[in-house]
């Protein structure tokens, strides 16, 4: 697991605050994977992103993504975030607010006019998968996975079950 992604997992297990982050600008050109580590995949600076291949079949971050996304946000934000009457769209919000940028929102929460986005983070229900829940986002967002459940998945690692195990308790 990388280093930015353990201290947000250790803050939550030892009920540090978290802080804000400041939001980075994202390029398009920077979606897809670079390289992957243990069953995740990052881009050439260190993001997480989806790695989907020709038959379909997404990586495990994605798939658990769909999962946690589907558990947590859809009731507000609708089926494979595309919005509802009740909160908006967010299947582009991994692309447009960046890596940090959507840490800090799903994190810290957010009021817009009447619109409150909750804060969440103190639920580990949301937080150990919060990038799974971003790689999914940013595989909607970018257009590269349709609606709709995955067809197909890449194995759960040793080292992903490891890292959940570890924040979940």
């Amino acid at each position: 697991m990388k280093t930015t992604h353990r201290i947000f997992a250790l803050c939550l297990a030892a009920g540090l605050p978290m802080t804000a982050l400041a939001e980075e600008p994202v390029d398009p050109a920077l979606y897809e994977a670079a390289y992957s580590e243990d069953g995740r995949y990052f881009n050439a600076d260190d993001i997480p992103t989806y790695n989907i291949t020709e038959d379909g079949t997404v990586d495990w971050l994605t798939f658990s993504g769909f999962r946690r996304y589907h558990a947590e946000c859809h009731v507000c934000h609708g089926p494979d975030g595309e919005g509802s009457t009740y909160a908006p769209a967010v299947k582009n919000a991994a692309v447009t607010l960046g890596y940090e940028g959507f840490f800090d929102v799903v994190v810290n929460g957010r009021q817009n006019g009447n619109s409150v986005m909750p804060h969440f983070g103190e639920n580990r229900n949301v937080m150990c998968y919060l990038d799974d829940i971003y790689v999914y986002l940013k595989a909607r967002g970018t257009d590269a996975l349709p609606r709709g459940r995955p067809a197909k998945k890449e194995a759960k690692s040793d080292a992903i079950r490891e890292d959940e195990n570890a924040c979940m308790g």
